[in-house]
């Protein structure tokens, strides 16, 4: 169910490509586009299996408007009137909700604190900030980890996220059993397949997006090997100021709102119970919860997938005929004019490039199209 909802909501968009668009949800195309038809022409209820559930049940729906907001909060107590409000008038567009008119939104606020389903001390007095975002999708990813928690098999659960800093839309949200390089490199390149690549990716200073800041004996900055591998995908890999966690404040603000959603409310057996959960509220956020910051669409109303596809073989890169190659020594040197350079043991095996630069005797060292550093003989 939550795959064919994403996958309805991305393919009804005018300039989707539904044939690609199956491949990488690994689906056929005749599957894809009976999910389509449904979607089209019974919206949500239509992506319901027709043996399993009926299309209609008269017991959804509350005897009485009170009710019905009653219980549209107690399935999302974190949800506010607005969110309310926007989701019952979705509601009724959609031939859920039967009733002639929705309360507006002092009437559900009246509602839900008559019946005590409003915490006083919670409530605060929202304030105007300025936000920034990128014009497009995939122009920026928003990469980092969740603070790991205790599963109930008493084995730790590090949440890895990734958010497109233009729709809010949930890229990416696994249960990992570590932080290590090759986790987050299985990770993303399940989400390459399915979404594109972005353009840039946001990520902190620390292991193992970043060297923590570290900086080589000669002063130059070092790379770690999924740096390097960004590099050859083309990937620019931006990374937060240290200590300053609102610079990724679109991850930030969606961890706070997984952990109030869900880690707070819930516990996890195991590392599949916890991606079940994990994926049940994905779908909710992507494509069902009103978005503040978006007008009240949903992420999945404004995403699209990028059309920039994963290569599954790197190609080898091809720099100039000017350029001077070295290929990278075992301890990360390369030799040049009689002197050795440290590059990096990222690179070790690769052949980077040197460059004569504008200014007298000096040179850059490029891996692909990245300037690794400067130097001066």
């Amino acid at each position: 169910m939550s795959q064919r909802l994403e996958f309805c909501v991305l393919a009804a968009k005018p300039e989707s490509n539904i044939s690609d668009l199956c491949r990488r949800f690994n689906i056929t195309r005749r599957t894809g586009y009976k999910w389509l038809g449904r979607y089209l022409e019974e919206n949500v209820v239509g992506l319901i299996d027709k043996s399993r559930q009926p299309l209609h049940s008269p017991n959804k729906t509350p005897a009485v408007i009170e009710d019905y907001v009653i219980q549209k909060r107690i399935s999302d107590p974190a949800w506010g009137s607005l969110k309310l409000h926007k989701l019952i008038c979705n509601d009724k567009e959609k031939g859920l909700y039967t009733y002639g008119t929705v309360p507006c939104r002092s009437a559900i606020n009246k509602i839900l604190k008559r019946n005590g389903l409003i915490d006083p001390n919670l409530s605060k007095v929202s304030k105007a900030f300025e936000r920034f975002e990128y014009d497009y999708p995939n122009e920026l990813w928003q990469m980092d980890y969740k603070g790991y928690f205790k599963l109930l098999n008493r084995k730790l659960c590090h949440p890895l996220t990734i958010t497109d800093d233009h729709s809010r839309f949930n890229i990416c949200l696994k249960a990992c059993q570590d932080q290590q390089k090759e986790t987050v490199q299985k990770e993303l390149i399940n989400v390459f397949r399915k979404y594109g690549m972005p353009y840039m990716i946001l990520a902190d200073n620390g292991s193992p997006w970043g060297a923590s800041g570290e900086i080589n004996t000669d002063g130059t900055r070092c790379f770690t090997t999924l740096e390097k591998w960004f590099i050859q995908l083309n990937i620019k890999l931006i990374h937060g100021r240290p200590f300053h966690p609102q610079t990724q404040g679109k991850e930030e603000r969606f961890h706070k709102t997984l952990k109030k959603e869900l880690l707070d409310r819930e516990q996890f057996r195991d590392y599949d119970h916890c991606q079940k959960r994990f994926d049940c509220w994905r779908e909710k956020y992507n494509c069902i919860r009103p978005h503040e910051s978006l007008d009240l669409r949903t992420p999945a109303d404004i995403y699209a997938p990028s059309t920039k596809s994963y290569p599954e073989k790197l190609e080898i890169y091809e720099y100039n005929l000017s350029d001077i190659k070295r290929r990278v020594q075992t301890n990360g040197i390369i030799s040049f004019k009689n002197k050795h350079i440290n590059v990096g043991k990222a690179f070790i095996g690769d052949y980077v490039a040197i460059r004569e630069s504008q200014k007298n005797n000096t040179y850059e060292i490029y891996f692909c199209n990245q300037l690794l550093r400067t130097i001066s003989l």
